[in-house]
């Protein structure tokens, strides 16, 4: 007899047998593009359109599109990199971290967060690409041997440690994300009935038959993949703290800025993640899957997070203040009533504030006000980038070079056009392939479904994910 917790709820509500995963999952791959779908994707490609015409005018014209200065010679290109690079966290985490320490919960969002991980990776990117100059050069940034004799690049700057950092990471994620779609690709494959659809996933499925062996192999290299990708959690955005960090700019020659900047991209991370997955939940009907359990999980990381990154801003004012620095002191002063005074306030407010409201139960719980304080997290971490980039750089040393920076349209159409690309990106990962992992979500079944094992139809014993010789037809 099966003895269910009376005080955990389950992870999988609305009584779902093995069959019932299979079809609410694979009906969205299978259905034709629903209307909603569509707008969406319209909407999408129509900021990817404007990144498009951004991105030719920056190629055509050169920098001098942007509003970078002599002073302020990066702004909205590394603020926006370093953004997107914190967003891309949460999907490691909840791949790698959370399959370490055994967290059931996870089973349901970690291949959208994963998904998304990719893209934001993609999207973080382009823009230092972009900021080159000349982008067809960009295999410059690697250690390869060229034709004009021994010039290497410089391993001591940080700025060569975030390529390696970076591509190690959407690497290793990409393997990660891709080994967890193999199962449900061969289940699609069984259940297609055109013969396109069918040659496709059989494809991307690579000849996968469920046997016992290619279960082992698989729980083999997911578990080597998450000890891979846990110090890259840590080690991504600690390296690129590391492009402020060893610079002696008053506001960024601080030791605290690596967990700092981790804590924080975890926070943004998911942030994002809520955004995309309360959003999924509603126009696929997943609710069952994606459950209030599941936001609340993902809400109390965003307290502990959030906590110490508010505590981290503290920090930075006491430090400052104790050093006894004047230049530094002036930077963190500047910051709180200098001319970026409006920037600063909203970041403390989206991301100190905020977040706090998530210690009442009823709003950890609320899908709506999740909804809002993850969107207001996003924008605070945005600004956060921007305040450290921008008002450490705008009054230097020097008074005579003090300068502001305002953002042209092409900043912003490059910046808006890389959401368009993301949402672009992920819209299409959710309609054509299944964005809740059916094998791992199957094998929490039986203990989070609150009915019990004997109750449950002879579908279940076929479909398991335990009965490796068996696909859901």
């Amino acid at each position: 007899m099966q003895h269910v917790s009376p005080v955990r709820e389950p992870l999988v509500t609305g009584g779902k047998t093995y069959h019932d995963i299979t079809e609410d999952v694979c009906r969205q791959v299978e259905a034709k593009p629903n209307i909603r779908w569509a707008i969406a994707l319209a909407v999408a490609l129509f900021f990817l359109g404007v990144f498009i015409y951004s991105v030719y005018r920056t190629l055509w014209y050169g920098i001098g599109e942007w509003g970078l200065n002599k002073t302020v010679d990066w702004a909205w290109d590394i603020t926006n990199f370093v953004w997107w690079v914190g967003i891309g966290h949460a999907g490691t985490l909840i791949s790698a971290v959370l399959l370490l320490f055994r967290q059931k919960w996870r089973s349901s969002i970690n291949r959208a967060a994963e998904a998304m991980t990719i893209f934001a990776v993609i999207c973080a990117a382009m823009f230092p690409v972009l900021h080159m100059g000349r982008p067809w050069l960009a295999y410059w940034v690697l250690p390869l041997p060229n034709t004009w004799g021994s010039l290497w690049v410089n391993f001591n700057s940080p700025l060569l440690w975030d390529v390696f950092a970076i591509s190690t990471y959407f690497s290793v994620s990409l393997v990660f994300w891709y080994l967890g779609l193999i199962p449900d690709f061969a289940t699609i494959r069984d259940r297609a009935t055109g013969p396109i659809a069918r040659r496709a996933y059989a494809l991307l499925s690579f000849g996968w038959t469920g046997s016992a062996k290619h279960w082992s192999r698989y729980e083999t290299v997911s578990l080597i993949l998450a000890g891979i990708s846990t110090p890259l959690v840590l080690s991504v955005h600690t390296i690129v703290s590391m492009d402020f960090a060893t610079s002696v700019i008053p506001g960024w020659h601080t030791t605290i800025f690596p967990p700092y900047f981790v804590a924080g991209a975890i926070f943004s991370g998911f942030a994002m993640v809520l955004t995309l997955m309360i959003i999924t939940r509603d126009v696929f009907r997943l609710k069952d899957y994606i459950t209030l359990e599941h936001i609340e999980s993902m809400n109390k990381i965003i307290i502990v997070t959030g906590s110490i990154v508010g505590v981290a801003y503290i920090t930075e004012f006491f430090i400052a203040w104790y050093s006894g620095v004047e230049y530094e002191q002036y930077a963190f002063i500047n910051r709180a009533t200098g001319p970026y005074w409006w920037a600063y306030w909203s970041m403390m407010t989206c991301n100190v504030i905020t977040p706090q409201l998530f210690w009442f139960r009823k709003i950890r719980r609320s899908v709506v006000a999740t909804f809002i304080i993850s969107i207001f997290v996003n924008i605070g971490m945005w600004f956060e980038r921007f305040v450290i980039i921008v008002t450490s750089l705008h009054r230097d040393f020097l008074p005579s070079s003090w300068a502001m920076f305002s953002p042209t349209i092409i900043d912003v159409g490059v910046y808006v056009g890389t959401l368009g690309l993301f949402f672009t990106l992920f819209l299409l990962f959710a309609k054509y392939f299944p964005v809740v992992n059916m094998f791992e979500v199957k094998t929490i079944l039986k203990s989070s479904s609150g009915v019990p094992h004997s109750h449950k139809p002879d579908s279940m014993h076929a479909h398991s994910p335990n009965n490796h010789n068996h696909h859901d037809k």
